[in-house]
């Protein structure tokens, strides 16, 4: 496969991805699926928005520019023939760094929320009753979190599926790194007369 035509493919699956983890992030803002009296009830990882910034707005960026490099040829990028491809795979990299970034940080973000635990209300006070993730393998001590009602599965639920679908993204974009590299050194295939062809990329 060309390297324009393997950017598209991973800008088609970073999309929905992206989507997919600005939902999840949303969804955590409403512990238990219920709407929270304060604030300060919802677990503070929720308020770093791994999902919304990290694997959400700063991957749409990448994903774009991915999709956007099938389209160019050797002759120019954009319709400007004084960019070449081999620009434009170069700029790709940048962008799959960015895109590196933000979805290393939700993952991060994730982690720390998974092992940490949900804030909770023990009847008099809100906190974080759990350490070092040992709620994960004990559901027994889940009764030390009573209130918000089904937190605990409700936030394992949504910050692993940040932490999967993050963890997709990161393999995607250093996927992506490595292409654009290729396509850097070597051009990408028999386009514009590249490599003696006259086919698209």
């Amino acid at each position: 496969m060309c390297s324009g035509g393997c950017a598209k493919c991973l800008g088609i699956t970073l999309i929905p991805l992206a989507v997919l983890c600005t939902l999840a992030n949303i969804l955590l803002f409403f512990p238990g699926g219920k709407v929270a009296s304060s604030n300060e009830h919802i677990t503070e990882e929720v308020w770093y928005f791994g999902g919304i910034l990290g694997s959400g707005v700063l991957m749409i960026f990448p994903a774009l520019v991915f999709l956007g490099l099938k389209n160019n040829d050797c002759c120019g990028c954009c319709g400007n023939e004084s960019c070449g491809k081999r620009f434009a795979m170069f700029t790709s990299i940048i962008f799959a760094a960015v895109g590196l970034l933000g979805a290393g940080y939700c993952f991060v973000v994730s982690a720390v929320a998974l092992n940490r635990g949900p804030k909770c209300n023990n009847g008099n006070n809100w906190n974080y009753p759990f350490e070092n993730g040992n709620y994960l393998s004990n559901n027994t001590i889940w009764a030390l979190c009573p209130s918000p009602e089904n937190v605990i599965p409700w936030n394992l639920t949504l910050f692993s599926l940040l932490l999967i679908m993050s963890g997709i993204q990161v393999v995607l974009c250093a996927i992506q790194v490595v292409n654009g590299l290729i396509g850097t050194i070597c051009g990408d295939c028999t386009c514009c007369g590249c490599c003696g062809g006259n086919g698209a990329i």
